[in-house]
């Protein structure tokens, strides 16, 4: 496998995990509000939501580019899950906290 090759995968595999971390973010942010998930973490309601996403990420392209769908692409797809929750919600945290230290505070 030539270099140009290997870069191209990779290139393809760093924007993978961009939208779905991005997806991942906005689904949990939305579905956060429902009145039964208020209580429960975000962080464990974005982790449900990659270990959902990834796998069926992973369906859909096989069904789309009529590939078979072994096992293991399902078991590399939990695991690339891990990685796209992490991305998904230290991006959001980093976000939350720039927005507290910049927040208009009303008592003064």
């Amino acid at each position: 496998m030539s270099m140009e090759i290997l870069m191209q995968y990779v290139t393809y595999l760093l924007m993978a995990i961009g939208v779905l971390a991005f997806l991942t973010s906005v689904i949990t942010q939305v579905i956060k509000e429902m009145p039964g998930l208020k209580k429960i973490q975000t962080n464990a309601v974005a982790l449900v939501v990659a270990l959902i996403l990834c796998p069926l990420a992973v369906v859909i392209l096989c069904i789309y580019f009529s590939i078979q769908i072994i096992w293991y692409y399902i078991v590399g797809a939990m695991i690339a899950a891990f990685i796209v929750y992490l991305v998904a919600t230290g991006g959001w945290e980093k976000v939350a906290e720039m927005w507290q230290r910049t927040k208009f505070n009303k008592h003064k």
